[in-house]
């Protein structure tokens, strides 16, 4: 099963802040809208996601589509095909894809520890 490219979604106080410890750390912003509370940045091996009132913990996140800069791949899994298969392999979802549209959509799970894993498609 390919999911896309892995990223960490941080729950953040305050965006700015957290935007400056980053890139202290060596990120950099690829993209996103600080008006509407969110960043993602990525360093050499590692991409996060910095979210401000938009979720309530962590969230491992995979975003089928893209690569580790953000950008469109030609070939990958959507999220609706991955959001069967993994129905049909008995996987619980806390919230679902449309299975009658196409594009940008978004699935979550919870995994057996609580961790909230969202399959956040953008193109």
């Amino acid at each position: 099963m390919e999911l896309g490219n892995f990223s960490l979604s941080l729950a953040v106080k305050d965006l700015n802040t957290s935007r400056s410890f980053y890139e202290k750390l060596g990120f950099a912003v690829i993209g996103g809208d600080a008006e509407q509370g969110w960043l993602i940045l990525t360093s050499p091996s590692c991409t996060i996601g910095l979210f401000q009132g938009m979720f309530e913990q962590n969230t491992l996140t995979f975003n089928p589509g893209w690569d580790a800069e953000g950008k469109t791949v030609d070939t990958f899994t959507d999220v609706r095909d991955l959001q069967k298969q993994l129905k049909a392999d008995g996987v619980a979802f806390v919230s679902e894809a449309d299975e009658a549209t196409s594009g940008p959509a978004s699935c979550m799970v919870i995994d057996p520890d609580g961790n909230p894993i969202l399959i956040d498609q953008h193109v």
